[in-house]
C-alpha cells in the first residue's frame, strides 16, 4: 500500500513522484486499452498533466493507483471518442506487442490478442483486474460504476475468452 507523502511535498515533487511510480503500469493500461504506442505515450501525458491540475483535490478517497487509472481510462475514452480514430485499423496482433524477455507462449500470446478484442467495457474490467491487479471494489471507483456490474463484466470476459480458448484447443488438436 503506498503512503500518502503528497501534504509534505511540493505539487512539482509529488507528480515527479507519480511519474516515477506508475508511469510505465499507466503506460501499459493505455497501450492495452488504444492499441497504440505514440496514443498510449499522449494519453498516460496528459493524465499526469490531469492529475497535476487537479493534485490538491485529492483526499485520498482512493488509492493514488486507482485515482490515476480513473484519469488515464478517461484520458483513453476521450482519444477513444475522436471521429477520425474509429476509421483507423487498431486490430492488434502479437507482432506488435512489445517484445519479450521469455520463450513466446503460443496459448498465452492467443490469450492476449482474445483480450485485446474484447468490447472496450469488458477489456477495461479485465485490464484493471488481470493487469493491474486491482480489485472489484478499486475497478468499481476507477470506471464509476457499481462493484455489480464489475463483476458482471468480469463473468461475461471470462464466457467470451473461454469460448476463445476453447476454439484454440480445438484447432490445436485438430493440427
Amino acid at each position: 500500500m503506498e503512503t500518502d507523502n503528497s501534504s509534505s511535498r511540493s505539487p512539482e515533487k509529488e507528480i515527479t513522484h507519480l511519474v516515477e511510480v506508475h508511469q510505465l503500469s499507466l503506460l501499459r493500461l493505455c497501450y492495452a486499452y488504444l492499441h497504440d504506442q505514440d496514443l498510449a505515450e499522449d494519453a498516460v501525458q496528459e493524465t499526469f498533466l490531469k492529475a497535476y491540475r487537479k493534485l490538491e483535490q485529492f483526499h485520498g478517497k482512493a488509492e493514488m493507483k486507482t485515482w490515476l487509472s480513473a484519469i488515464a481510462i478517461n484520458c483513453c475514452r476521450d482519444i477513444y471518442r475522436e471521429s477520425w480514430f474509429r476509421h483507423v485499423n487498431r486490430s492488434i496482433s502479437v507482432d506488435i506487442l512489445p517484445i519479450r524477455t521469455e520463450e513466446p507462449n503460443i496459448k498465452e500470446d492467443y490469450i492476449t490478442v482474445e483480450v485485446m478484442k474484447l468490447p472496450i467495457r469488458l477489456r477495461e474490467a479485465v485490464l484493471l483486474y488481470y493487469f493491474e491487479d486491482m480489485n472489484t471494489q478499486e475497478i468499481a471507483k476507477t470506471l464509476n460504476i457499481s462493484q455489480q456490474a464489475v463483476s458482471s463484466r468480469l463473468q461475461r470476459a471470462r464466457t467470451k475468452l473461454q469460448k476463445a480458448l476453447d476454439r484454440f484447443e480445438r484447432s490445436d488438436q485438430d493440427e
